[in-house]
């Protein structure tokens, strides 16, 4: 059994100091209200209930092996419980990807809970769910793409449109330095967390919570192949650069990305 309290966790109280805008912030129409400074949050432990079927799907040996083997730095029983998933839930994931590796825990888990899994490769053609009524939309190491060509608003409208009131919206993203022009720095995989809190605020959301469970000290960000220097892409060679031997133990040994994980919910008002 898990401890019921996990020190990883730290949620944001939504009272501590503000972050001003960054540059691409404040040329937005009718921004919402500034930031809090995320190293200036206060704590606070959330308690953990024991999901005896998630931490089953999670252990289960028809995960792949490669998978599991990421989960001491991706901790999905921990983020999927910050993020509130609880049984019997439809549970939308936006752009899974080939690997799956969070539909290698999510579906088995909503067929062993009476629940229902909705993976979407393309919200703004459909959500797959009649509106306003999925629990949860997951959205992970994705908004770096969106940023480039505008699909971000009309991502996450859709993910508004689709959820319940009371709905969550969960983000795991790669996180760069705070302030920077996400124009600048999505190309190398990491964003702003204030780009993606901002963006979901305009689409309505409220931000709930924030996590550091998914921090990387180590991650500087400052990687000749952006994200994908780290595990478990490992680029190693590029457009005729090529990383010796000693700079790939270096980039395997920051291990996975510094990585916001946020939870957002929809206005239990709102239709």
């Amino acid at each position: 059994m898990r401890p019921l309290v996990l020190a990883a966790l730290v949620t944001a109280a939504l009272a501590s100091p503000a972050l001003s805008s960054p540059a691409w912030a404040q040329s937005a129409p009718a921004e919402p209200p500034a930031l809090q400074h995320r190293q200036g949050l206060s704590m606070e432990m959330p308690r953990l209930e024991e999901d005896a079927a998630l931490q089953a799907a999670i252990a289960s040996t028809a995960r792949p092996e490669a998978d599991r083997a990421r989960d001491g730095q991706r901790h999905p029983f921990e983020t999927l419980t910050f993020w509130g998933l609880q049984p019997g839930l439809t549970v939308v994931e936006i752009e899974p990807g080939r690997a799956g590796w969070w539909r290698n825990i999510l579906e088995p888990y909503a067929a062993a809970t009476g629940g229902r899994y909705v993976p979407v490769s393309k919200p703004t053609d459909g959500m797959g769910v009649v509106d306003g009524t999925a629990d949860m939309v997951v959205v992970a190491r994705a908004f770096h793409n969106w940023s480039r060509d505008g699909r971000t608003d009309p991502h996450l409208a859709a993910f508004f449109k689709a959820l319940k009131p009371g709905g969550v919206l969960a983000v795991e993203q790669h996180r760069s330095v705070d302030g920077l022009n996400v124009a600048d720095v999505a190309s190398t995989g990491y964003v702003p967390e204030s780009y993606v809190i901002h963006a979901a605020r305009r689409a309505g959301f409220e931000l709930e919570a924030r996590s550091e469970l998914n921090a990387n000290a180590k991650d500087d960000r400052d990687h000749p192949f952006g994200v994908w220097t780290l595990p478990p892409t490992r680029t190693s060679e590029r457009a005729g650069r090529t990383l010796t031997a000693e700079e790939r133990a270096a980039f395997d040994a920051i291990g996975e990305s510094d990585r916001m994980t946020l939870r957002f919910r929809k206005p239990e008002a709102a239709n």
